[in-house]
Formats: structure tokens, C-alpha cells, sequence
């Protein structure tokens, strides 16, 4: 694909050779198809600035001019110059330093009078307008996560209906000069319970560029770790580098709760509220600065202008120890008499994130300007025993259909009985893990038989029971048998369990 484009380039390059160039040295008719690119740099003029124009068309921005005239100035040349055998610096008695040779721009130039390394860049076209007839509503959003994603009704509901409001806002911009502020989200949830996942899934539907970041390595500028703005240089790279759609992307901030501030600490909290404050200005909207191609900002890194006004902020989190918090509050209630609620009342309610405020967040640790920039606060449930075996079979990508077309390619039906299901959720429970737990399960139970499978061609159909899971039995075989009227084709005959 690269030699592709380079053949384009070169070509491109050629028809630009033969027109006539206009007044301001631009060899298109229009002027406006084509911009210079530094031959040091590799930014384009849009970006550098205005070019220096040397010799066989190589143009050099400002920032690189200054800087190799900086570094030319360090050295003493005048004896080099003042040498009257430019050619010859290696004879006795020639000034100069010797084993110096000029570089020869003749050498750089390349097919059609263009440096190999500098090749035309299209510039690119104002990104399409959103057509607000074309976005999909919120029941429609969530009835294809539901393809995906099992249980969680009203973080799907949510989801739909900030997603769907968000993007509204970016195509109308204003609605009766009433200027629609942003619909951050706070997604609070167990761990394993598809926060990511949620997001991954919104994601693909609506076809648009997605950064996954950690707030765990996130620190305040000048320290160790990623700067606050990698989150949007993120966002950037999944963009192909493309400002007007990366500004339109979604960015999920994993583990946010991990920069709550510290409590009973003296010492500097470079990860942590410092943090919270740095992303203030993204989450609200502003321009910033960010290097493309790296998570800090350094000298040999360009950087790019992208504006968040119009990027969606979805930050999860497990916030852990938060329920006690919520228990705590709920209990302040508690009192002697008649009408007094028992002190373990709370304890055993599994859901009980659901009744998390702002407050409690704010107690966590995070600061009430940082969770007033996120207004959408909802809550993921803990999987239950039931959800497990849903997502073991029901998702369209659920990771026993993913085991049964790796046997499905070595002609070999792969089947799960009700039981073997409940028995992996139930396995999956004691875990507490969530839904990752149910990986780790399968690929152990499921290791022998990859292993023995393709040792045999004449297993047809193996069916996992409870009793495999469990550990005192073993898997149905089903063995393959040809037919006397078809010799050619092979039949499933019935084996004992455990064989």
C-alpha cells in the first residue's frame, strides 16, 4: 500500500513539474490543492508556518531554519571558508578541518524534481457535517447493545440517551442561540461487570474514533508518568491523526477513581487531585496543545491543536470501599425506639450502589469541580448467577460460540448442556471477579480437549456435561461412523459419558 502511494506521489509529482507556476511559485492552477512540507520537520505549511524555499524544492519551516542556524553558529567556519581549495580539505598545510564535504542538494533530488523525502501532501478536506436525520435514536442504539451486552437495562438506557444528546448538540451546535453543554459521563460499577466493554460496543456502533486511557498512569506535569493531555493525543493516533475527527471521538477514562485525593498524606499528590484539576479544562472544552505520536511533549514531537468542546468524556470506575461509604450515610438515620432501622439493614443489599449521591462521590475523594463537569452519574449491577450463564451463550460474540467455531473449522460440533453452563457461573461466583472470571474457567476445562481433538478425525460432536466442570465425570464423544448408502459421508454415533 505504502509503494502504492509513493507511485501516486511520484506521479502527482510529474503532472506538477509540467504546469506552468503561477505568480506565488504554486505549480497548481487553483493553489490551494497542494501545501509545502518540511524536508526536516515533515510538518506541513498549515501547521509550520510559512517555508523557507531552497534550491530543487525543498522547503525548511521557521523552527527548523533558526535551529540549524543555531547549531552552524556554535562552530568557528571561517578558517573553513577562508581555505582556498574548497575541493581538496584533506591537503597539507589547507585551513579547515579536515574530512568535511558539502552537501550537494543536486543529490537529494529525486524523480521529477522533488526530494525523495518530501513528497506533495494533499491537504485535507473539511470533514462532513453530522446529518442529525442520520443519528440513531436512543432506542436503536440500545437495542444493538443488547446484541451485545447482557443485563445492565438502565446503564444502556443512559448511555443511549447521552450518546444520542451529545451528538445532537455537535450537529445543530445551537438550538435558538441556547448554547447544550456537553453530557460527560461517570459510569461507577464492580469490576468485571462491562464497563469497558460498554464502551468498546458504543463505540463501534456509531463509527467513531475511540481513546481508552488509564488514569493510573496520569500525573501532574513534570513528573514521571503521562501527561494529562495523552488522553486526547490518544484520541488523535485512533483518528489517523485527523484534528476535525478526533474532535468528535469519545474518550474513556478507565480506573478513574484511582486519582481520588489521598487521605491522611503529607506529601505531594502528583497523582491525584493535581490530576483531577488538569482535566478540568478537557472535560469542560478548550484548546490544547497535544504531541502527536507521544504522551509527553518534548522538542522533536509537533504538536497538534485539538479543541474538546465537541469530545465526549466517559470515565468508569470500580471506586472500591464506596459502598461503605453509602452505608455509612444511610445509617446516620438509625435511632433508638420504635421506628429505628436495624444497623446490618444495609449490609446485605447487593446493589447497593444504586443509592450512591454526589456526596459520597465527593467523600471518595474527588473533587466537586471534577464531578460537576461529568452531570450523567449512573450505576453498572453486580453480575448475578443468572447474567453469567446469559453471557456465556446469548451475546453475539459470547466466548462459547467462540470455542465452538475453533472445533467448527476441524469439522468437530461442540455442544454445552444447561448444567455445564450453571456449573462455570457458579464456579465464576466464588471468583468475584465478574465476567472475566468465566475466561479463565473455560480455558481450563476446555485446554484437554483443543489438545486432543485433532489427534482423531473421527470425533464428530463433543458435549461438555456438569459433571465434566465439576471434575467427576467427563465429556460426551461422539464418534463419527461411515454409512453403507453414503460411504462418503460420516454420522454422529452416540458414545458413553466420561469416554
Amino acid at each position: 500500500m505504502d509503494d502504492h502511494r509513493d507511485d501516486t506521489y511520484e506521479e502527482t509529482a510529474l503532472e506538477e513539474e509540467k504546469k506552468p507556476e503561477t505568480q506565488d511559485g504554486k505549480k497548481d492552477d487553483s493553489g490551494n490543492d497542494y501545501e509545502d512540507v518540511c524536508f526536516i520537520c515533515r510538518r506541513p505549511e498549515s501547521k509550520a508556518g510559512k517555508m523557507f524555499k531552497l534550491p530543487n524544492h525543498i522547503c525548511v519551516c521557521d523552527d527548523c531554519m533558526h535551529k540549524t542556524m543555531d547549531t552552524v553558529s556554535q562552530f568557528d567556519y571561517q578558517g573553513l571558508l577562508n581555505n582556498p581549495n574548497m575541493n581538496d580539505l584533506n591537503l597539507n598545510g589547507a585551513k579547515g578541518f579536515p574530512n568535511i564535504s558539502f552537501v550537494n542538494l543536486a543529490d537529494l533530488q529525486g524523480e521529477g524534481g522533488i526530494p525523495n523525502k518530501q513528497k506533495p501532501r494533499k491537504k485535507k478536506k473539511a470533514a462532513a457535517e453530522i446529518d442529525i436525520r442520520k443519528i440513531l435514536p436512543p432506542h436503536m442504539i440500545k437495542q444493538k447493545l443488547d446484541e451485545y451486552v447482557v443485563g445492565q437495562e438502565h446503564a444502556k438506557k443512559v448511555m443511549s440517551v447521552a450518546v444520542y444528546n451529545h451528538y445532537k448538540r455537535v450537529a445543530t451546535g445551537t438550538m435558538d442561540e441556547i448554547e447544550i453543554e456537553k453530557s460527560n459521563m461517570l459510569m461507577i460499577g464492580p469490576t468485571g461487570c462491562g464497563k469497558t466493554y460498554l464502551v468498546k460496543t458504543l463505540a463501534k456502533l456509531l463509527d467513531v474514533p475511540l481513546a481508552i486511557a488509564d488514569a493510573t498512569s496520569l500525573t501532574e506535569a513534570g513528573y514521571i508518568g503521562d501527561d494529562i493531555e495523552s488522553v486526547v493525543s490518544k484520541l488523535l493516533a485512533a483518528a489517523d491523526n485527523d484534528v476535525e475527527r478526533a474532535e468528535r471521538g469519545i474518550i474513556f477514562i478507565d480506573e478513574i477513581d484511582k486519582i481520588a485525593k489521598k487521605k491522611n498524606t503529607n506529601a505531594r499528590d502528583v497523582s491525584g487531585e493535581s490530576v483531577q484539576q488538569g482535566m478540568l479544562k478537557l472535560l469542560e472544552g478548550a484548546e490544547v496543545e497535544v504531541p502527536v505520536g507521544a504522551n509527553s511533549k518534548n522538542a522533536m514531537v509537533p504538536l497538534a491543536t485539538v479543541n474538546t468542546r465537541n469530545i465526549l468524556f466517559i470515565c468508569g470506575g470500580a471506586f472500591p470501599d464506596l459502598d461503605e461509604i453509602i452505608k455509612q450515610r444511610l445509617n446516620k438515620r438509625t435511632s433508638i425506639g420504635y421506628n429505628a432501622e436495624l444497623k446490618d439493614k444495609y449490609d446485605k443489599e447487593k446493589n447497593i450502589l444504586n443509592r450512591v449521591t454526589v456526596e459520597d462521590i465527593r467523600k471518595f475523594g474527588m473533587i466537586p469541580e471534577f464531578i460537576g463537569r461529568l452531570p450523567v452519574i449512573f450505576t453498572l449491577e453486580g453480575l448475578s448467577r443468572d447474567m453469567l450463564v446469559q453471557i456465556l451463550s446469548k451475546p453475539r460474540n459470547a466466548i462459547l460460540k467462540q470455542y465452538q467455531k475453533l472445533l467448527e473449522l476441524d469439522e468437530v460440533e461442540l455442544i454445552y448442556d444447561e448444567g455445564a453452563l450453571e456449573a462455570i457461573a457458579d464456579k465464576a461466583m466464588e471468583k468475584e471477579t465478574g465476567a472475566r472470571a468465566l475466561r479463565a474457567i473455560i480455558e481450563e476445562f476446555m485446554l484437554d480437549i483443543m489438545y486432543e481433538v485433532p489427534k482423531d478425525d473421527n470425533i464428530g460432536r463433543v458435549t461438555i456435561t456438569r459433571e465434566y466442570i465439576e471434575g467427576t465425570g467427563g465429556p460426551i464423544i461422539d464418534i463419527r461412523s461411515k454409512s453403507a448408502e453414503h460411504p462418503d459421508r460420516l454420522n454422529v454415533v452416540d458414545q458413553p459419558a466420561g469416554s
